[in-house]
């Protein structure tokens, strides 16, 4: 008889063995998680546009190669910034993409590929899921919501990747628990305080994601910036890291930048210009892929033109 418990440890001290975090949660907490997202949906806590595009890709039935899963694994990545440097009128103009973007579908992948390494060989699978990863997350005691919103965990701060997976694995320890605010936060207003958009308010504990810069800049390339963004408000290539740029709990990972993907002049004014992959040199194919920004091509000339063209 497989020993529950061995296996639960066995994994997670697997990813504990890559620098990872993770807890495994019994699967009949899909209901929970769907409830947390539509009985926020129901009051009216959701901007019409942000619903539509960002909460319509979650999906809460099994996949078809486990269709009967006993538990969900999450698991926590530490992530770097990375940066990228655009060459503009002999300038160097340096940008960051934030930690949750770069390698992010790789990232997955690996995590997925190590878990199904290790239960393999006790009959166990693994697929990855399109869940609400921070809601699993906190709720799973991995992390503590930040008043940002933001996922945080020991050691890593919000500089982190989450990963979501079904399992057939036996859940042996739920530690499964009500959603929770760091103790942190309760006395600081650092990110309220430095949150240009008014994303972040006292009203309520729920992010007003229609304001957040990046909800905005993930827009596809053809919807400007609404007129009450003011320009100098931009940070990042994509996304934003104001908020965790000013929280003392990210203080250590503030300059935690990795890569330095340089484009020349000739580069930047392609990506300006919103040239198809068609007309880039596989050089600058590959420097977006290792970005994981080319899918995000028609988004570059408006989010770029912020830096640039000013």
């Amino acid at each position: 008889m497989v020993n529950t418990s061995a296996v639960n440890q066995e994994a997670l001290k697997e990813l504990a063995n890559q620098g990872y975090q993770g807890r495994v949660v019994s699967v009949q907490h899909l209901t929970e998680l769907e409830e947390g997202i539509e009985s926020h949906r129901r009051e009216g806590k959701f901007d019409e546009e942000f619903e539509r595009t960002r909460l319509s890709s979650f999906r809460y039935s099994p996949p078809d190669t486990i269709p009967k899963p006993n538990s969900l694994i999450i698991v926590a990545v530490p992530r770097p910034q990375t940066a990228a440097v655009f060459t503009w009128r002999d300038q160097k103009v340096p940008l960051i993409v934030p930690p949750t973007y770069t390698d992010y579908r790789r990232i997955a992948q690996r995590v997925a590929d190590l878990l199904t390494e290790t239960l393999e060989p006790f009959g166990c699978q693994v697929a990855l899921s399109l869940l609400p990863l921070k809601s699993l997350a906190v709720r799973s005691g991995l992390a503590t919501y930040g008043r940002n919103n933001i996922c945080y965990v020991s050691e890593m701060g919000s500089f982190l990747e989450l990963v979501g997976l079904y399992s057939n694995l036996l859940c042996h320890d739920d530690t499964w628990r009500e959603a929770q605010m760091m103790e942190a936060c309760r006395k600081c207003r650092a990110c309220l305080n430095h949150c240009p958009t008014g994303a972040i308010t006292e009203e309520r504990f729920l992010l007003h994601a229609e304001r957040c810069l990046s909800f905005h800049n993930e827009q596809p390339g053809n919807i400007p910036f609404p007129s009450w963004i003011n320009p100098s408000w931009h940070n990042c290539l994509v996304g934003c890291m104001l908020c965790q740029r000013v929280c003392p709990e990210d203080k250590k990972f503030w300059s935690w930048i990795e890569g330095n993907e340089e484009f020349s002049e000739e580069e930047t004014t392609l990506l300006l210009q919103g040239s198809p992959r068609d007309r880039l040199a596989k050089e600058t194919i590959d420097k977006l892929e290792r970005l994981d920004i080319l899918d995000d091509l028609e988004l570059l000339p408006r989010n770029l033109g912020v830096f640039l063209r000013a």
